[in-house]
């Protein structure tokens, strides 16, 4: 398993440069969110063929199921901010610390989460006012998709650290892995093949906990190999830090409340909203999100790197790298999603008939396409910008300007567009929706121009003054 992604930020010295190192370093990102949109765009596919109250059913448990997991996945993040950030500043053994200590608060969050949502199921979704057969496929595909919380935040963790120290092709290699054997289990277990009995929506949720599982050994195989041994010491930083703890919790609870916040709305409103149009606008919904993540995704996986190449580069006190580095990966994003944008919008027809056959499913995912397509470029912005405030810890702005756009602008503006002009159906929360994307990506843009994250110190103790070990 070659690994050459361990990259020298004084090689910068012009654009071309720039661009070649950022490739290297988001690459490995691009290939693990990729192949993780296919691996979901698969599960959906094949659940969508058990009907379309399966394919209602999963993305709202989904999401239900991944609500309590944005909050952690929002707070792991700061490793990546402190590993890059260490690492840039020489303090090797630091990097494996703050990772060692993420995972020992990630295991217990996850087993209070699983605690409390597994009998709480089945409240959830008659809250939501779901038809009886779709909320029974619900309750059953969240409690098993809750099990798969523990292999998710080692995945998590380990995951932030790897790319935080520059070698994202860890990861890569361990999501590969474990979303192929995802898909294959999916497929033997929805369907009941080789034997197996045919379990339905209920196959989906154990074979992504068997490829969650899969992923995580791997991870932490790695983790604990004397290739990062010997220059972070992994074996050797078990002790609990609550400093340490403390430090990632100041950085990550804003962020991990920002996603919870922005999942919440976009959850619990969108889909509350669009469930009032009935099980055939859940299933366009369901199926447009599943064509947004192949635009979102490849775009996640480069603010992932660049997150880690800012914090590698204020380390070492370059922040003119730090800039110069966010334009490319901008302009990467904002090329990439809004040729996407133009695909939603003028093949909608044919994206709609690959996931249903049912007339009213269609026709409804064809106008939310247009929607998905409208603020394709705008969403470059956020998610761009955002990975570039996160390397610099300024994540209190980014949890401000999601809270902003998900509670005032979609959960506000949702509403308002049911009540006000309810014969747009499940149009109305998508317009809202446009609007909170747009609005979010001007103003992290502006937050990054104004370089008041130029100020942020995430570190109690001074930066020390050594040369960076090559690893």
């Amino acid at each position: 398993m070659a690994d050459n992604t361990s990259l020298a930020l004084d090689e910068l010295e012009d654009g071309q440069s720039s661009l070649k190192q950022m490739l290297s370093l988001a690459a490995p990102m691009i290939v693990t969110n990729i192949s993780f949109t296919i691996m979901q765009f698969v599960d959906r596919f094949m659940v969508s063929r058990l009907g379309t109250d399966a394919l209602a059913a999963v993305l709202p448990a989904g999401i239900v199921s991944f609500l309590p997991a944005s909050f952690a996945i929002g707070v792991s993040t700061s490793i990546n901010t402190f590993v890059s950030q260490s690492l840039g500043q020489g303090r090797l053994k630091s990097c494996s610390v703050y990772c060692q200590q993420a995972m020992y608060m990630g295991l217990l969050y996850s087993a209070v989460v699983v605690g409390i949502l597994w009998p709480g199921a089945p409240s959830i979704f008659k809250a939501m006012g779901h038809e009886p057969s779709v909320a029974n496929m619900e309750v059953t595909y969240l409690r098993i998709l809750l099990y798969a919380h523990i292999p998710m935040m080692i995945s998590w963790c380990t995951g932030n650290f790897f790319i935080g120290v520059h070698r994202p092709v860890i990861t890569m290699y361990a999501a590969i892995v474990g979303q192929s054997v995802n898909v294959v289990c999916n497929y033997i277990l929805i369907f009941g093949k080789l034997g197996f009995p045919a379990m339905g929506i209920a196959g989906a949720g154990w074979g992504t906990f068997i490829g969650m599982t899969v992923g995580a050994g791997i991870r932490m195989s790695v983790f604990f190999s004397e290739r990062i041994n010997q220059p972070f010491q992994s074996r050797h930083a078990w002790r609990v830090d609550f400093g340490k703890m403390k430090e990632l919790l100041w950085v990550g609870l804003p962020a991990g409340l920002g996603l919870l916040v922005n999942v919440a709305l976009w959850g619990a409103v969108l889909f509350w909203l669009v469930g009032m149009f009935g099980k055939e606008s859940l299933a366009a919904t369901s199926a447009v999100f599943s064509c947004v993540n192949v635009s979102v995704m490849p775009v996640v996986g480069i603010s992932t790197a660049l997150t880690a190449a800012v914090g590698r580069a204020i380390g070492r006190g370059r922040k003119d790298l730090a800039i110069k580095q966010t334009r490319i990966c901008l302009r990467i994003g904002v090329i990439y999603m809004g040729l996407a944008g133009l695909c939603f919008f003028v093949f909608r027809e044919q994206l709609m008939t690959f996931w249903s056959s049912d007339d009213k499913v269609i026709a409804t995912g064809m106008k939310l396409l247009i929607c998905a397509a409208i603020y394709q470029v705008f969403d470059a912005a956020v998610i761009i910008y955002s990975g570039a405030l996160r390397g610099a810890g300024d994540t209190l702005w980014l949890a401000f300007s999601a809270a902003f756009g998900s509670i005032v602008l979609l959960g506000g503006g949702g509403i308002l567009m049911v009540k006000l002009a309810p014969q747009l159906e499940a149009l109305g929360p998508w317009i809202a929706t446009t609007a909170g994307v747009i609005t979010v990506g001007l103003a992290n843009r502006w937050r990054f121009k104004s370089n008041h994250w130029m100020k942020i110190n995430i570190f109690k103790e001074p930066p020390i003054s050594m040369p960076i070990e090559e690893i």
